[in-house]
């Protein structure tokens, strides 16, 4: 499409003006009320609980909860026997999973997505845009998207200058799939990843609250405050940790301790306690 730059001014304000319509009818993120994280596995949440998230191919929404729903978009799953999952590795486009790289360094069998091109980015957004609209179909009132900061993983290593795109790829990309994901009536959680800017998180993206796991390891809740006021979630995985994070956030936002496999009670892992 040709743009008309007389026109702009004004096709810009559309624009804006339907954004501001669509967030409008999101159901937003409710502040500072107790949550579970339940990816690994769903279960009845402990009493009080206001918030779930879950897996968006093996979970269903919570009855009364705001419900969140968790799509890995920028790594690839690993692939689980007797499980087809369109989100597996052996299930992407081969075109679009960066093989030669071989996994996460600290997640085996996740492997980047590739988004150095436009092309390739539309490609990755049509193959996850089913999976938003499942949560949609299942009554989700938001959507996680795992793993934005996917270009940092092989920092430190051998083959960092091997990954073939970065922040600005990434944020093109969470934005195509924010725009899909609030047409379908999905709020949109920025998943870690504080060193956006305010411009990047919330006006390019469109990002409507945080999600923020080990904020209080690594002293960054107070980033995630300044982009979303009380509008988090925050998770650790070691009791310290947890500690820290209540102690600087905690009577702003929910935060939680889990078990860093997200067991289900009756694993000898499973691990929850809150603020």
């Amino acid at each position: 499409m040709r743009w008309n730059r007389r026109r702009t001014p004004q096709c810009a304000v559309v624009l804006s003006l339907a954004a501001a319509l669509v967030a409008a009818a999101l159901a937003p993120l409710p502040a500072n009320v107790p949550w579970d994280y339940q990816i690994g596995g769903d279960y009845p949440p402990p009493a009080g609980t206001g918030v779930v998230v879950r897996d968006w191919f093996a979970g269903t929404p919570e009855p009364g909860a705001y419900d969140v729903c968790y799509v890995n978009a920028f790594q690839t799953q690993d692939d689980e026997a007797g499980v087809a999952r369109p989100d597996e590795r052996s299930a992407w486009p081969r075109s679009l999973v960066l093989r030669r790289l071989g996994s996460d360094p600290d997640w085996g069998g996740e492997y980047l997505i590739d988004l150095r091109s436009a092309a390739k980015r539309r490609r990755a957004a049509r193959w996850v845009a089913p999976m938003l609209e499942r949560c949609a179909e299942q009554g989700f009132a938001a959507v996680e998207l795992d793993n934005l900061d996917s270009w940092t993983r092989f920092d430190g290593t051998p083959l960092a200058a091997d990954v073939p795109f970065g922040r600005r790829d990434a944020v093109d990309f969470a934005a195509r799939l924010t725009r899909r994901a609030h047409a379908l009536g999905l709020a949109v959680a920025q998943k870690n990843t504080v060193q956006l800017t305010r411009r990047e998180a919330r006006r390019r993206i469109g990002f409507d609250f945080a999600l923020a796991e080990e904020c209080g390891r690594y002293r960054e809740c107070a980033g995630y405050l300044r982009l979303y006021g009380d509008r988090g979630l925050a998770v650790e995985y070691r009791r310290r940790d947890f500690e820290r994070a209540c102690a600087a956030v905690g009577d702003r936002i929910a935060v939680i301790l889990r078990d860093r496999l997200v067991s289900r009670p009756g694993s000898p892992r499973y691990r929850h306690a809150a603020c």
